[in-house]
C-alpha cells in the first residue's frame, strides 16, 4: 500500500483533529475565534505542498481504489482553495454563534478531507465512504445554529434529502456489483460491450447519478438547495455550494468516463435533456426571489445546469470548460457570501432590500458584489463569461453528430439573459434604491480585505487572462479517457 500518496488527507486530517484539541486549552472566546485563522495558514502551508506533487504519472492505492492524477490534483488544490476563504469568513461569522466555534472548524476541515478522498476515488466503494464524510458533516454544519428555526429546518431538509439520496446510490452499487462482480472503475470499464445491452447494469448506473445528482443539485433531485441555502450558516453555505457541488461534479466525471464509458455513450439524450431542465428551472424559479441566499440557491441549480453542458458534450475540451467554470465559479461565489456576511451579519435579514445605500457604506462590498452578479451573469470579461464561452463551445462542436447539442445551446442563451434580469436586480438594490434604512459605514477586517481582494483577482485573472488557466485544465481532463462513439 503506498500511504505517501494519501499525505494530503492525512494531514487535512490531522488538522481537524488538532483544532478540537486546541479547543480545550483555548479558554477565551477570542482565541477560539483565531483557530479559524491558524487553520487557514496551516490549509495554505498544506496547499503549497501540494505543488510538490507530480500528477502526470498515474499512480494507484489500496488496490486500485485510489488514483493520484492531474484530475485528482486539480480539484485537491481546488478543494483546499475553498476551505481557506470559507474559513476566513467562519471567523468573521464567529461571532453569531453560541458556541462551538472550534468544532465548526473543524467540521469544514473534516468535509474538506472527504472532498479530497472523492476527488481521487477510483472506486464506488471509496466513492460512497467520501460522499458520506462530506455529507455527514454538512447535516451538523447546516443546522448549526440550533437557535435558529431555519437553520434547524435547513439541517432537517438536508438530512432526508440526503438519506434519501444515499439510498439510491446503495442500491445502484448493489446492482452494479452484482452484475459485474467489480467495484473499481478501471474493472468495470474493462468489461466494456458485455455490459452494453444489461439493463440492470444501466439502472444501477442511473441510481448512482441520482445519489450524485443530489449533490451537485441537479434536476430532478434540486427542491432541498433554496431552503437548505437560506437556512444554513453562511460559511456552510459557501462552503456547500462551491465544494460539495465541485465534489458532486469530479465523481459524475470518473463515473461517466472512467467507469461506464459505454453507457455514457448511450445516455447522451438523457444528459442532455437534464442540463436543459436543470437551467430552465434553475433561472425561471429564481425570477421572484427577494431573499439574496434563497437567490444564490436558485443561481446553484441553474449553474449546475451550465456545467452539464461540459458533461453532455462527452469530449476533453467539454470536460476542460467544466473545471475552468469551477474555478470562476469558486470566486465569484464565495466573493458574494464574503458581501453577505459583512453586510447582513446584524441584520435579522437577508433580504435583497437590505443591500440599499451598500455603495455609500462601503464601495468595496458594493463593487464586489457587483462583480459577483455579473460573472454569474457570464458578461464579461470576468470569470464567468469565459466559462459559459468554452462550455458554449464544447457543445456546439458536437452539434454535427447530434442536433440536440444546438437545441441545448438556445436552451443555454436563453437561461443566461433571464439570468441577467435578477442578477442585475441586486446591483439594481444596491446603487438604485432610495429606501436605504441604515447608512453607517461597514468596517472589514484585514483577513476579509485580503480575502476579497483575492476573490476578485481571480475573477478577473480567470477573465482576462484565461489561456494559462485553459492549459491547467486541458491538462487535467486529460485524465478521464475518451468516449467512443
Amino acid at each position: 500500500m503506498n500511504y505517501s500518496l494519501i499525505i494530503l488527507e492525512i494531514e487535512v486530517v490531522i488538522l481537524g483533529l488538532a483544532l478540537l484539541l486546541a479547543d480545550l486549552w483555548t479558554p477565551s472566546l477570542k482565541q477560539k475565534r483565531n483557530l479559524g485563522y491558524f487553520a487557514a495558514i496551516a490549509l495554505g502551508i498544506i496547499l503549497v505542498t501540494s505543488f510538490g506533487f507530480e500528477g502526470r504519472l498515474i499512480r494507484f492505492a489500496f488496490g486500485g481504489e485510489y488514483v493520484m492524477d492531474d484530475l485528482a490534483m486539480f480539484f485537491k488544490r481546488f478543494f483546499l482553495v475553498a476551505a481557506i476563504i470559507v474559513l476566513v469568513l467562519s471567523v468573521e461569522f464567529a461571532d453569531q454563534m453560541e458556541a462551538g466555534i472550534s468544532e465548526f472548524y473543524a467540521l469544514i476541515v473534516f468535509a474538506l478531507a472527504g472532498m479530497m478522498f472523492a476527488a481521487s476515488a477510483n472506486d464506488f466503494g471509496l466513492m460512497f465512504v467520501a460522499l458520506e464524510l462530506i455529507t455527514v458533516t454538512f447535516y451538523i454544519l447546516t443546522s448549526f445554529q440550533r437557535n435558529r428555526l431555519l437553520s434547524l429546518e435547513a439541517g432537517v431538509k438536508y438530512l432526508v434529502f440526503g438519506a434519501l439520496s444515499s439510498a439510491f446510490m446503495v442500491y445502484g452499487i448493489a446492482l452494479i456489483f452484482g452484475t459485474t462482480g467489480k467495484l473499481n472503475f478501471h474493472d468495470i470499464a474493462a468489461m466494456g460491450g458485455q455490459l452494453e445491452g444489461n439493463r440492470l447494469f444501466l439502472l444501477g448506473i442511473l441510481l448512482v447519478l441520482v445519489g450524485l445528482g443530489f449533490k451537485i443539485s441537479a434536476f430532478p433531485v434540486q427542491m432541498w438547495a433554496p431552503d437548505v441555502y437560506q437556512g444554513s450558516p453562511t460559511p456552510a453555505t459557501a462552503f456547500l455550494a462551491v465544494g460539495s457541488k465541485a465534489a458532486g461534479f469530479v465523481l459524475v466525471l470518473r463515473v461517466l468516463f472512467a467507469a461506464a464509458p459505454v453507457a455514457t455513450a448511450m445516455g447522451t439524450k438523457l444528459l442532455i435533456g437534464i442540463a436543459m431542465v436543470t437551467i430552465l428551472y434553475g433561472n425561471l424559479c429564481a425570477i421572484p426571489q427577494r431573499n439574496l441566499k434563497r437567490l444564490l440557491g436558485y443561481s446553484s441549480i441553474s449553474n449546475a445546469g451550465y456545467m452539464l453542458l461540459g458533461v453532455a458534450a462527452l469530449s476533453t475540451a467539454g470536460q476542460s470548460a467544466l473545471l475552468y467554470y469551477l474555478g470562476g465559479y469558486l470566486f465569484t461565489l464565495l466573493a458574494a457570501f464574503s458581501v453577505i456576511i459583512l453586510v447582513m451579519r446584524k441584520l435579522d435579514s437577508e433580504q435583497i432590500s437590505s443591500l440599499a445605500g451598500l455603495h455609500h457604506r462601503s464601495p468595496l462590498l458594493a463593487a464586489t458584489l457587483t462583480m459577483s452578479m455579473v460573472s454569474l451573469a457570464g458578461i464579461p470579461p470576468l470569470a464567468g463569461f469565459f466559462g459559459k464561452f468554452l462550455l458554449l463551445k464544447s457543445i456546439v462542436e458536437q452539434g454535427a453528430w447530434n442536433h440536440g447539442y444546438y437545441w441545448l445551446a438556445a436552451v443555454t442563451l436563453f437561461g443566461v439573459v433571464i439570468s441577467i434580469y435578477y442578477y442585475f436586480g441586486v446591483v439594481k438594490a444596491i446603487y438604485w434604491s432610495k429606501d436605504a434604512p441604515d447608512l453607517s459605514p461597514i468596517t472589514i477586517s484585514r483577513p476579509m480585505k485580503a480575502t476579497i481582494y483575492g476573490c476578485i483577482a481571480g475573477m478577473l485573472f480567470l477573465g482576462l487572462f484565461p489561456n494559462a488557466v485553459v492549459n491547467w485544465t486541458d491538462q487535467a481532463a486529460r485524465a478521464l479517457p475518451e468516449i467512443k462513439r
